[in-house]
């Protein structure tokens, strides 16, 4: 008969590499840096940090002060021996509550153990009854760790008061948005309920401002604070000065790409989709203005019009934040393509576009050409040339799948503008 080899369970305390590490960094403690005291004080700020309950964090407490306070100066060693029973005794728990909360404070690193042959702990002395060694709970991991704890606490405290003072400005803007919205008098009842459908949609894409991250209500505070400008009639920089709105970039952007020529308040959004169709340029009604818009391109036109007459030409990122510069206003400074893509649903939910709308241009356009469709509505609608995003985007939508849409001529005539107008406003400065 062959012998049968019995495979007994494990019997002892678990062994990880993580608790190794813990024991050979305990080693290397330097006694008498931090005292007992300093000790205290971090185990019961730990539990803000979330690495330990406040459970934990009682019978952490418990272990330092059974330490002597000598225990703690150069020639002492902070090991405590006292057996669970008598631990579980001192703060209230079971016994085995106590061995589950000292594996658990084993493993992430606030105490380690030097176990002997049957897991008692005691002191080990030497003839003159000195402790020169001990078998029990060893608190020099935290001396090694103090450091980083303690930095630790002060990054979640810095933290928590940040996301403190971002909720209450983010409640105060939400206040001060809808009071001035009611306070609009001026504002017509379409203007007023587009305005009023953006701030539920800030309000709903929060949804628990108690909860949400700092990062998110800072954002929401300013696209909030931004929307107070403009029912304050405080318009953009581009916008502020009289000379720009007078000057002729206003009526037509480019030779390359025709833009709308009536006013903001009398345009409906059938209106707006013809507008999106219209990429052609038509000057037989042009002004003077719009002649000397011409002479004062010049050559500029004609090379622009040899190198991005593809009708999917790509443009470089820099241009596409010439074109756009509602996108520096609400915040955002994308670095990459991919930062732009990911920023996308974003602006679509601020400037009223639908995710419906969104998705069936970026199945026509593509990721990257969906972008630049979406930050070119968005500044048009920013300019109060459009007042339905989702129905232009829609528009741009259609002749892209008609293969009949020039995205590298709309970025490069809204750039052409924008550079026109900051040098009419220079000029009216000086």
């Amino acid at each position: 008969m062959e012998d049968i080899i019995a495979y007994r369970r494990p019997i002892g305390r678990r062994i990880t590499p993580q608790r190794i590490e813990f024991r050979r960094r305990a080693q290397s403690a330097e006694i008498g840096t931090v005292t007992r005291a300093q000790l205290a004080v971090l185990v019961q700020n730990l539990t803000c940090t979330g690495v330990i309950n406040g459970t934990e964090s009682h019978l952490l407490l418990a272990l330092i002060n059974t330490a002597p306070a000598e225990s703690f100066d150069r020639t002492g060693r902070p090991i405590v021996f006292k057996s669970n029973r008598q631990l579980a005794f001192e703060i209230g728990r079971s016994v085995g509550r106590v061995s589950r909360m000292l594996s658990r404070l084993f493993d992430v690193g606030l105490i380690t153990t030097q176990d002997s042959g049957n897991y008692k702990r005691y002191p080990i002395r030497n003839a003159d009854g000195e402790i020169t060694d001990a078998c029990g709970v060893d608190l020099r991991i935290l001396i090694v760790r103090y450091a980083e704890l303690h930095e630790l606490v002060k990054e979640v405290r810095a933290e928590k008061k940040a996301a403190e003072a971002a909720l209450r400005r983010y409640r105060g803007a939400l206040r001060n948005t809808r009071y001035a919205l009611a306070a609009a008098a001026d504002l017509g009842a379409a203007a007023r309920q587009r305005v009023a459908g953006r701030i539920e949609r800030i309000s709903s894409y929060v949804e628990v401002a108690a909860k949400a991250p700092s990062e998110l209500l800072r954002r929401a505070t300013f696209l909030l604070e931004w929307t107070i400008d403009r029912l304050m009639q405080l318009a953009p920089r581009y916008r502020s000065e009289p000379a720009a709105r007078k000057t002729t970039c206003v009526y037509v952007e480019n030779g390359m790409h025709k833009q709308i020529t009536l006013s903001y308040q009398s345009k409906r959004s059938n209106d707006e989709q013809c507008l999106a169709h219209a990429e052609e340029p038509n000057f037989s009604k042009a002004g003077a203005s719009k002649g000397a818009f011409e002479k004062s391109l010049g050559s500029r036109q004609s090379s622009v019009n040899e190198q991005y007459d593809q009708r999917k030409a790509l443009v470089a990122l820099q241009e596409v934040l010439r074109a756009a510069p509602a996108l520096r206003e609400l915040g955002y400074k994308p670095n990459t393509w991919a930062d732009l893509v990911r920023l996308t649903p974003m602006l679509c939910r601020y400037a009223g576009i639908s995710e419906d709308a969104r998705r069936r241009a970026v199945e026509k356009m593509g990721e990257q050409q969906a972008a630049v469709a979406v930050a070119i509505t968005l500044e048009k609608t920013n300019r109060q040339d459009v007042s339905s995003p989702g129905g232009y985007l829609r528009a741009m939508t259609e002749r892209a799948a008609a293969g009949k849409l020039y995205l590298a001529r709309s970025v490069f005539g809204l750039a052409a503008r924008n550079s026109l107008e900051a040098k009419h406003r220079d000029i009216g400065q000086t």
